[in-house]
Parts: C-alpha cells; sequence; structure tokens
C-alpha cells in the first residue's frame, strides 16, 4: 500500500484515540522457532553472486522455501472489493489452470475491514461487501485448494484509515487464525513514528503462538533497510516503495530491490512490490520484461490484474512454465544485474545461478532502440572455454550457439530475453 499524506488536525486525532494504547509497553521478545542451518548444498560462487548471508537470517517456520506465488487484490481493484470478487477470482484461478501452475494465495488487500472494531474490541468485516465473513470465504477458498491471505497494519489504522493491528496483534493474529487465514500482508501506515524494527517482531510473536502457520509478509516499503533484520521476522519483506504500472516505476523498483541479492534465500525473500502485468500501463513487451527480472529476482509472484477478464497475452506472460520454474527453482539465489553498457547503463545483463549446475541469463533492453547485448563469460563468472546448450525462455526452443566466450542476442527496445545456460559435458565452473 501506499504512504498516504497525513493532515496535522488528522495526526492530532490518531495522536489522541492512541493515548492509550500507547500506554501499552511493547516487548519484542526472541524468536520462537529455531534458526536452523539451511539443508541445501550451497556451491561456490564467484563475487558476481554474493551469497554470504545466503540461507542463515531467513525465519524458519516451514514456508517460503520459494517464492510465494498467487493474487493480490490491490493494485486493480483498489477498496473495490468484495466477497464475490474474491470468490470469482479463485474459480478463475482454477479454470484458468494458473493455480495449477502455483498461484495458490488469494490475498485480501485493504478495505476488507469495518471502519471499526467492534464492543469486544476485535476486527470486523464489512457487512456490506463480506456479508459471510472471513471464515466463510476462507472455506471456499481452501475448498478450491487455494490458500486465503488477509491484509493489516503496523500502525493504529491501515493505510485506508480501518483499524491497524498496532498492539493488538495478539488478539488479531487470534482471530485470523480462527478465521483459518493463510497469510497476512503487514503494512506500514499511520504507525506513530515507531521504527519498524519495533513494530514488526510482536505480529510475528503473535502468529507464532496462534495455533496456525501464517505466512508473514512485511510491507514497511524498504524504508529502514528491512533486508538487513526483517529475515528473523517474516517471510519475505518489501525493499522498495509501491510500484505503479508504468515502465519507470517497475525498472527502478527492479534496481532498488536488486541492492539486496545476497539476503534472500529458502525461508525469507526480497519483496519489490506486486505484478502489475495485465493492468494496461505497459507493453505487452515491457510486461514481458517485468515478468522475466521478477522471476529471476526470486521475486513473490503475486498476480496484480482481473484474473477474470485477461487478456490472452497476459495469460501467456504469467503461465510461462519456464520462467515460473526460474522463479521457484529450489536453490533460491536471488538472480542480479552483471553488467551494464550503452547510453546510461541501459543495455543490461541479469544472471543467477540455479540448481543442476545451471544459470539463467536475461538480456535487458532498457533503451529506445533494439540493440545485441552480448553476456560474456567474464560477466556471468563463468570460466573461458566452458561450452554450454542455451534455451530460450520466451520461444521455448533450444539456441544454436557455439560460444564459449560469451553469447549475445538482439534484444528489441523495452524488451527482455531470457535463457538457461545448461553445461553441455560437465558442471559449470564458476571462477572463484
Amino acid at each position: 500500500m501506499a504512504k498516504r499524506r497525513i493532515t496535522p488536525s488528522l495526526y492530532t486525532l490518531i495522536l489522541s484515540l492512541s493515548v492509550v494504547s500507547l500506554a501499552i509497553a511493547v516487548r519484542v521478545t526472541p524468536l520462537l522457532q529455531t534458526l536452523e542451518k539451511p539443508s541445501f548444498q550451497r556451491p561456490t560462487f564467484n563475487r558476481i553472486f554474493d551469497t554470504s548471508k545466503y540461507g542463515i537470517l531467513q525465519l524458519n517456520n516451514g514456508l517460503a522455501q520459494t517464492p510465494q506465488m498467487g493474487w493480490n487484490s490491490w493494485n486493480f481493484f483498489a477498496c473495490n472489493i468484495n466477497e464475490t470478487v474474491i470468490k470469482e477470482t479463485a474459480d478463475a484461478l482454477i479454470s484458468t489452470g494458473l493455480a495449477e501452475l502455483g498461484y495458490v494465495y488469494i490475498n485480501i488487500d485493504d478495505c476488507w475491514s469495518s471502519p471499526t472494531r467492534n464492543s469486544k474490541g476485535q476486527l470486523v468485516p464489512e457487512p456490506k461487501t463480506f456479508p459471510s465473513g472471513i471464515n466463510a470465504l476462507a472455506e471456499y477458498v481452501h475448498g478450491k485448494g487455494l490458500k486465503l491471505g488477509i491484509y493489516s497494519d503496523a500502525g493504529v489504522f491501515t493505510c485506508q484509515v480501518r483499524p491497524g493491528s498496532l498492539y493488538h496483534e495478539s488478539a488479531d493474529a487470534k482471530l485470523f487464525a480462527s478465521w483459518d487465514v493463510d497469510y497476512l500482508k503487514y503494512d506500514n501506515c499511520y504507525n506513530l513514528g515507531i521504527p519498524p524494527k519495533e513494530r514488526y517482531p510482536p505480529m510475528r510473536e503473535a502468529l507464532n503462538a496462534s495455533g496456525r502457520t501464517i505466512f508473514y509478509s512485511l510491507c514497511e516499503w524498504g524504508v529502514d533497510d528491512p533486508a538487513l533484520w526483517a529475515g528473523k521476522v517474516g517471510n519475505s519483506w518489501r525493499t522498495t516503495d509501491d510500484i505503479n504500472d508504468t515502465w519507470a516505476s517497475m525498472t527502478t523498483i527492479a534496481d532498488l530491490n536488486d541492492k539486496w541479492a545476497a539476503y534472500a534465500g529458502p525461508g525469507g525473500w526480497n519483496d519489490p512490490d506486486m505484478l502489475e502485468v495485465g493492468n494496461g500501463g505497459m507493453t505487452y513487451k515491457e510486461y514481458r520484461a517485468h515478468f522475466s527480472i521478477w522471476a529471476l529476482m526470486k521475486a513473490p509472484l503475486l498476480i496484480g490484474c482481473d484474473v477474470r477478464n485477461m487478456t490472452a497475452e497476459t495469460f501467456e506472460i504469467l503461465s510461462n512454465e519456464e520462467v515460473i520454474a526460474v522463479n521457484q527453482d529450489p536453490l533460491g539465489v536471488q538472480g542480479r544485474k552483471v553488467d551494464v553498457s550503452g547510453t546510461d547503463g541501459c543495455y543490461q545483463v541479469w544472471a543467477g545461478p540455479l540448481s543442476g549446475d545451471r544459470l539463467t541469463v536475461a538480456l535487458w533492453n532498457r533503451c529506445s532502440k533494439a540493440e545485441t547485448i552480448t553476456a560474456t563469460w567474464e560477466v556471468l563468472g563463468l570460466e573461458s572455454g566452458i561450452s554450454v546448450s542455451v534455451r530460450d525462455l520466451w520461444q521455448h526452443e533450444e539456441v544454436a550457439v557455439d560460444a564459449v566466450s560469451s553469447f549475445g542476442a538482439r534484444v528489441d527496445a523495452h524488451d527482455c530475453r531470457m535463457y538457461i545456460f545448461t553445461p553441455r559435458t560437465a558442471s559449470l565452473r564458476y571462477v572463484a
């Protein structure tokens, strides 16, 4: 959710309403689960793929062994949501086959709750839009083999001024668990100026004690370098402000998220925000680049369009099994930008290691004209002379190549070509 501006009068009201709450001490207790060493085999990479923090900090609650996949209501519907939309979206994920590809979370964003808590101090679903209640909706979604997510805020209000969960963590977590919720997106509005490091752990403790395993998605917009601390708190953490449906926003956010590549891994992921694919603000090629880079960065793949009415092109992008497989690769190393050239560095090479001694490579043209972009073995960290087979993940075909020192392809403006390199005769050898 976007940060909303607070007028002085409104802020005064918020503070006055929160006097009692502020008197409550917040004690951040130690992590309940024991952090264990990762069970995967850590490969040896060169400095390009910095894995120094990889697999060490992640919350070990058994979830997020690969980045989460699903759908979120905000990017397309904003506050115009109701239980019918949620049910129909669940139906659409099943009927289109997207659920079978891994899109299993149906996440309700802001505006699901009434403007005030009830007489018992509990959150209440908005009766006009969610008359059956969240528990009944969870039952419907679970009946489809999917999972239900809900939204709250680490502040006194949500971004749309519904009740937040600050100082109500335990009661709200128990309520979510009683509704059989599977996922919590926890936002950052109306936070009273309290640092995120203090506001987010109490909900972790509350979820841990709720009796239900719930995916914990931190949404503090990357304001306090969450990659440095959130791995002990949640299963994913936003590294940037909100995305919007433009090329400029998407590319800027990709660069910001790239900074934290070494801190992601099984159990906890950097989150550059939800997908805008299919919402109309970018071209087909730009959306293809968006999806490619999010997959390579091991970002959560949360669809943000109306899947009930998506175009064939949108479905083609979202359903690319080969690109999804890169995102869901069990090695779990976030790919990153490894080389730039051209005006303002707009011809780019992004890459990352995969299981099975493979490598994924994206040639991303952020310039305004087509150009041949080349990835050398040096920038990929490969020893000179290594022979690889190359598979094009958007053309779904093997590329005829006899290269032992570089690989290049012509890439249209604002487009992205994505490949997997596989050793021909022996394992890929990375330069130490």
